[in-house]
């Protein structure tokens, strides 16, 4: 069974950075993509990032130029890096992974879903 294990949250003054990881356990050959999400109390969850391999990312468009995501695939792990944060990027985000198991389901791209238990990530002075 894979399990996500997300890190990095934490309390960080508006202007500030902070990385934030999500590492992968369990049986897995790939990661197909790799997303991150975040809601803010008393409101919906949004796609803040979004890696589709091959070098391919989307971002919302609160976040661009001031959020990077990134993979490690040797490390079955995935990175946001948010710079320039602002009191509105105040939310818990949730690490999403799209993986094969194996490579037979790689070869017919038979993928699995996994969620991450969502780390906070408070930007206040």
């Amino acid at each position: 069974q894979v399990q996500l294990v997300e890190s990095g949250g934490g309390l960080v003054q508006p202007g500030g950075s902070q990385r934030l990881s999500c590492a992968a356990s369990g049986s897995i050959f790939s990661i197909k993509l790799g997303r991150w999400y975040r809601q803010a109390p008393g409101k919906q969850r949004e796609l803040v990032a979004a890696e589709l391999g091959r070098q391919r990312t989307n971002y919302a468009d609160s976040v661009k130029g001031r959020f990077t995501i990134s993979r490690d695939s040797a490390k079955n792990t995935v990175y946001l890096q948010m710079n320039s944060l602002k009191p509105e990027d105040t939310a818990t985000y949730y690490c999403n992974l799209l993986y094969h198991p194996n490579y037979p389901d790689y070869m017919n791209d038979n993928y699995r879903e996994v969620w991450g238990q969502g780390t906070a990530v408070t930007v206040s002075s």
